[in-house]
């Protein structure tokens, strides 16, 4: 057990610092070897490691190129003036409305679209309507949380969603119809949240006159009319795989590629270029880090987990189901939702009451906002800023993040009961 921590620790905190540039594929990859060479982890686990995460990487990677073509053709851009200018001046409305457009790419394009795409639009534009650093600051944390908060509704939502669906055998519309009350109220108590937390800080007026006219960063408008046609055949694709039990990635990366074509052919994208700055090394993060995971599996970290799970049971059902999501969030926090996710999922099998599948994937989504290092897409989020000259600090990030989660995962859970 010690060795298996010790080794994962390592990983993590290298995945987190990435010195000299190392990137998290690397550095999960480099962790992975180790487990093997150290005897952690044997060459069956890494297949069935390979088995569990596969569907869900793939996708992602799927989700991502579709964003960034979408990006390109100016499409989020266009939703962000759309949604300012519904507010009608009022910096409330502005709030609001912004959350609610986080929560819609969140769902349909992943927390982690969210964060690479979405961030740096938000922060143009706030920037262009000369909000102030305060204002500014309640705007970004706010977009940042909404994107895991609602991260819940769809399979696709979310890495997590797609590895626990898969591991639990979990179709679409199963998990769509379990999950439609949780994040409803996942997002209404992080909204209503996050407004009362920010309220002091969010501007009573806009001039949202000095914004363009959303039509103007459309910059290819045959593909921006096809855009509307192939998410709604790709939304009917996702139902048509359910049915007939195929891979989610299946759609995701084959409806991705299949559109990246037609925005080729429309010369709305360079294609060679979308498909080399795509994050390929997620897949090898994902394959990687969980791979390390699977040594504190094996180390016997899943077994004390079942325990707390059947302590938990014996509580009540309104405790079973809190706790797990509890527990999941708080594991989140401190040693990131990915490992936490798979963990979990490998501990809720043993105990064999596979509803906490969605406790955990609560936990798992919501959780990691408490601190900076819970999710990849915040290390995304606040890797983005960075480099766009806003440093976000620990203590910071965590005034927010431990006062506003704790009660919006305790509201989200309670739609499970």
């Amino acid at each position: 057990m010690i060795l298996a921590f010790s080794l994962f620790l390592v990983t993590l905190i290298l995945i987190i610092w990435q010195p000299k540039g190392l990137s998290i594929g690397t550095t999960a990859v480099i962790g992975a070897i180790l487990a093997l060479l150290l005897g952690i982890v044997s060459l069956s686990d890494v297949i069935e490691v390979t088995k569990i995460v596969w569907d869900a990487t793939l996708a992602f990677i799927g989700i991502i190129i579709l964003s960034m073509v979408l990006d390109e053709i100016g499409f989020f851009e266009y939703l962000a003036i759309k949604m300012a200018k519904l507010s009608y001046g009022s910096g409330n409305l502005m709030f609001l409305n912004i959350l609610i457009l986080g929560a819609m790419v969140s769902a349909f394009f992943a927390n982690d679209g969210a964060a690479l795409i979405l961030t740096p639009i938000l922060l143009a534009k706030m920037k262009y309507l000369n909000m102030d650093k305060k204002a500014i600051f309640a705007f970004l944390m706010a977009g940042g949380f909404i994107g895991d908060s609602a991260s819940n509704p769809l399979v696709i939502s979310n890495l997590t969603n797609i590895v626990t669906a898969d591991y639990f055998h979990i179709g679409f519309i199963e998990y769509m119809k379990n999950m439609f009350l949780p994040n409803l109220l996942s997002i209404l108590a992080s909204i209503t949240i996050l407004w009362f937390f920010f309220r002091k800080s969010i501007p009573k007026y806009v001039d949202i006159t000095i914004l363009p006219e959303a039509c103007s960063v459309i910059k290819n408008q045959k593909m921006f009319k096809i855009s509307w046609y192939f998410l709604a055949l790709l939304l009917i694709g996702y139902f048509i795989g359910d049915f007939y039990h195929l891979p989610v990635s299946i759609f995701a990366l084959g409806g991705a590629l299949i559109f990246l074509a037609i925005a080729t052919k429309y010369k709305a994208t360079k294609p060679i270029m979308t498909i080399k700055t795509a994050p390929w090394h997620v897949v090898w993060f994902s394959i990687g880090l969980y791979i390390v995971v699977f040594g504190l599996r094996n180390a016997g970290l899943t077994d004390e987990i079942a325990q707390w799970l059947l302590w938990l049971k014996q509580q009540g059902n309104s405790a079973y189901i809190i706790g797990t999501g509890f527990l999941s969030g708080g594991l989140s926090a401190i040693m990131n939702n990915m490992p936490t996710i798979m963990i979990m999922d490998l501990a809720i099998d043993k105990s064999g009451d596979t509803f906490l599948a969605y406790a955990n994937i609560l936990g798992a989504n919501l959780g990691p906002k408490m601190t900076p290092i819970g999710s990849l897409a915040t290390l995304l989020w606040l890797h983005v800023l960075e480099k766009k000259g806003i440093k976000i600090g620990w203590g910071e990030y965590m005034k927010v993040g431990l006062i506003i989660t704790p009660p919006t995962l305790f509201v989200a859970l309670l739609g499970l009961l």
